[in-house]
């Protein structure tokens, strides 16, 4: 048994090529869920969806979001009534009095739908909509995920990293805004001061999530602030990796990321912006993969190789690394 914390689309990536190294049933995906937003009323979870979608093979590969092919029919004529009715695009919050209002998953991230801001396709929505009216039936998280990767025939376990809500909020000079806004509507721009997960304290990973843990646990080349810092925020789960095996996979070579705002978040957070701080990040890993061309010592053990991702041949070429470096641990 394995365990992946997936949180952008440097995990995805690496699970593209992991079912022709390791048994997918024996796999499990753990998704960060501080990305989550409400929008229009409707839960949106990309990185659980991000997974769904890779796994159950529709996903879009060129963006790594969305469904392939999806059309965005509703997404447009919203737009469109949203600027004819006389209302600008961009994000809308609901009212403070509002945030905390309704499903406790949406707190703190609850935007209007007018100008939707987030280009949701049609097929795409009816994931959204079919999650929130499960959520609204009473079902957990966890247990709406399940059904969802029913429906996508998926071949491993997908979970959602807590039933509780947590946003992870951007401070900048400008204020407080959610990921989401940040990095969708700013394309990552505004100057960072701190990363907050805001609810993160009063939050639980799920019993199924600490089962999990116990197991190896591979973090993929994610952003190690806003991809799994939400999940390291949990109480309970640090300590669980503590007590387990972890490989990390670096998303740089030495101080050049390969894509994202990891190296802009990191250094809000007093992090060096490179291997050497994602292994800072990550201090109960017991071994690393690098790339083949980073000059880091990082003094715990260490697999090379080409870690680029563009196709599925690199995903496997990466988690085959990766299981070299269990193999290390393990032997130790």
């Amino acid at each position: 048994m394995v365990t992946f914390l997936s949180g952008g689309t440097g995990t995805p990536k690496l699970l593209a090529g992991a079912r022709e190294v390791f048994d997918p049933a024996d796999l499990t995906v753990i998704a960060n869920t501080g990305d989550d937003i409400e929008l229009g009323g409707l839960l949106i979870c990309p990185d659980l969806d991000t997974v769904l979608f890779e796994r159950g093979d529709v996903l879009d590969r060129e963006r790594w979001w969305g469904i392939d092919g999806d059309s965005t029919t509703t997404h447009d004529e919203l737009r469109d009534l949203s600027e004819r009715a006389g209302f600008e695009g961009g994000p809308r919050y609901l009212a403070d009095e509002r945030q905390t209002d309704g499903p406790r998953l949406a707190r703190w991230r609850r935007f209007s739908g007018v100008g939707e801001f987030m280009t949701i396709g049609d097929r795409d929505r009816a994931v959204h909509l079919l999650r929130t009216s499960l959520l609204s039936e009473g079902h957990s998280l966890t247990e709406t995920t399940n059904r969802l990767a029913d429906a996508f025939s998926l071949d491993v376990s997908l979970l959602p990293m807590s039933d509780d809500p947590v946003a992870t909020m951007i401070h900048t000079p400008g204020g407080v805004m959610h990921f989401q806004e940040f990095w969708v509507a700013h394309g990552g721009e505004p100057v960072v001061e701190d990363v907050e997960f805001r609810g993160a304290e009063r939050a639980d990973p799920t019993a199924k999530v600490l089962d999990a843990l116990a197991e190896p646990v591979i973090i993929g080349p994610s952003n190690p602030v806003t991809s799994i810092g939400p999940l390291l925020a949990l109480d309970g789960v640090p300590a669980a990796l503590a007590e387990t095996t972890v490989v990390a996979v670096s998303p740089f070579v030495g101080d050049d990321l390969f894509s994202g705002p990891a190296a802009k978040l990191m250094r809000a957070t007093d992090t060096e912006a490179s291997t050497a701080g994602m292994a800072e990040s990550y201090p109960f890993a017991d071994a690393f993969v690098v790339d083949e061309r980073d000059p880091t010592e990082l003094g715990r053990p260490t697999v090379t190789t080409d870690i680029g991702i563009d196709d599925r041949e690199d995903s496997m070429r990466v988690v085959e690394a990766v299981a070299d470096a269990l193999a290390l641990v393990e032997a130790a």
